[in-house]
């Protein structure tokens, strides 16, 4: 079993050093342990840095694309080099990488598909009260759309089987991170939690501005995740609530209308007739959104089949020929 220690990294020739000289060499139940550095753009030395520390992998951005283009680009390497696990980290040296050797032993144990690092942000001195209240209700609110469980579902620092990889696809460009357990969820993946303490803070994210842009892109990525696989939940109450509102005042201008009255009642016709075409047309996209649904669905069924003809299968075979490991690096 073969585990590869993924690191997106963008100007981290400062703190790289200090992630890959702790991430663990060996670890139980697996064979070897390959280091993969993606860097999205970096301006500094992280390449010449981690090339002196025996890095080997590598994935090269000519430009900044973003967190979620280099996590999909890191996977598919890594699959492409006989990942049967890949773990996420950041350069930032933010997590222990001497959990990774618990981080990975519920997928080893045949456990779990996915492992996400429970940072216990309630105890991380950095985060402000704000700040710590939002990443629970962040994360509340994506255990509602994905039916899990999870008590730091922001956590960048993740176990994924091969399996797991095969049916998720990332389609958001901001970060991967709520769209894959939303996804993962809906798909009935199992996804286990193990807790961590962070190491201390060494720079602020580049991944946003401030916390109010991260919770209105993060919020964006949440609604089209969850519209993905569930376009019956809003779309369907829309048309519920706006035929009821139609049928009300509707129904009041007919008993006017049989009473002789309806003269002055003809604003209750309008507003009525308004909300049954609103609910109307919600019932018509909500047809269209299944229709769509469906065909995601048999989309996503191919890819994963091509990923197995591309990758293997998800699991090793008796006598399957070894993955050809002459390349060093993707560009």
């Amino acid at each position: 079993m073969k585990v590869f220690v993924q690191i997106p990294c963008l100007n981290e020739e400062k703190t790289l050093p200090l992630v890959i000289s702790t991430i663990p060499r060996e670890i139980p139940g697996v064979d070897s342990v390959e280091i993969l550095v993606i860097d999205d753009g970096s301006t500094d030395r992280t390449i010449e840095v981690a090339e002196s520390l025996g890095v080997h992998h590598f994935v090269r951005h000519s430009g900044n694309q973003g967190l979620a283009r280099s996590f999909r680009d890191g996977v598919n390497y890594a699959l492409a080099h006989g990942a049967d696990i890949v773990v996420n980290t950041d350069g930032d040296n933010q997590y222990p990488q001497a959990e990774i050797t618990e981080l990975v032993q519920p997928i080893i144990r045949d456990e779990a598909d996915i492992v996400i690092a429970d940072r216990q942000t309630s105890k991380i001195s950095e985060f402000s009260p704000f700040k710590k209240l939002m990443q629970n209700v962040g994360s509340g609110v994506v255990n509602i759309a994905a039916g899990t469980h999870l008590p730091d579902a922001a956590s960048g620092f993740r176990a994924y089987s091969k399996s797991a990889l095969y049916r998720l696809n990332v389609v958001t460009q901001f970060s991967y991170c709520m769209e894959t357990i939303i996804q993962a969820g809906n798909k009935q993946l199992r996804i286990a939690s193990h807790a961590i303490t962070t190491n201390p803070k060494t720079r602020e994210s580049r991944l946003f501005k401030n916390i109010f842009q991260h919770m209105f892109k993060s919020g964006l990525a949440i609604v089209r995740s969850f519209l993905m696989f569930k376009p019956h939940v809003p779309l369907g109450w829309l048309a519920f609530i706006t035929g009821v509102l139609g049928a009300v005042p509707f129904v009041r201008f007919l008993i006017y209308l049989i009473q002789g009255e309806s003269g002055g009642h003809i604003q209750s016709l309008i507003f009525g007739s308004a909300m049954l075409v609103a609910s109307l047309l919600s019932l018509a996209i909500l047809v269209i959104a299944d229709l769509q649904r469906t065909n995601r669905v048999l989309v996503e069924e191919s890819l994963e089949r091509i990923k197995e003809l591309q990758y293997g299968p998800a699991k090793p075979q008796a006598g399957s020929a070894p993955v050809d490991e002459s390349a060093a690096s993707a560009e």
